[in-house]
């Protein structure tokens, strides 16, 4: 949890707080925190405030994305911060095409995750 330079946050379209996002997935505050601190949701420090918040792109028909959890564990093993997470998953690549974060909302994570993993070669 960290907060985000102007390059990161202008690449993310729209951002949920946690309470918001426990809305959307129907369980407590403090069960989004967790899925934070395990790794399977990326959550900065953004806006006046400084709140945590999550990019909505995270979030789709009420669950977390499939195989965002498994795509940040492969980025995170790589080495990356989660700061270089967001920019990778938010940057478009043609190859896609797309940004990643599209990608793995379209239920194409298998693509994903193999660019992720290419990036440790």
């Amino acid at each position: 949890m960290t907060e985000i330079d102007a390059k990161i946050d202008a690449l993310v379209p729209d951002w949920l707080h946690l309470p918001d996002i426990a809305e959307m997935l129907d369980v407590e505050v403090t069960r989004v925190r967790q899925l934070v601190k395990e790794g399977q949701l990326i959550a900065v420090r953004r806006g006046e405030n400084r709140t945590l918040q999550v990019p909505a792109a995270f979030i789709k028909d009420g669950k977390v994305v499939k195989g965002l959890a498994g795509t940040l564990t492969l980025l995170k093993d790589d080495g990356f911060t989660d700061e270089e997470m967001l920019e990778w998953l938010f940057t478009p690549d043609p190859s896609l095409p797309g940004t990643p974060a599209q990608a793995l909302s379209e239920n194409r994570g298998t693509e994903v995750k193999r660019r992720a993993q290419a990036l440790a070669v």
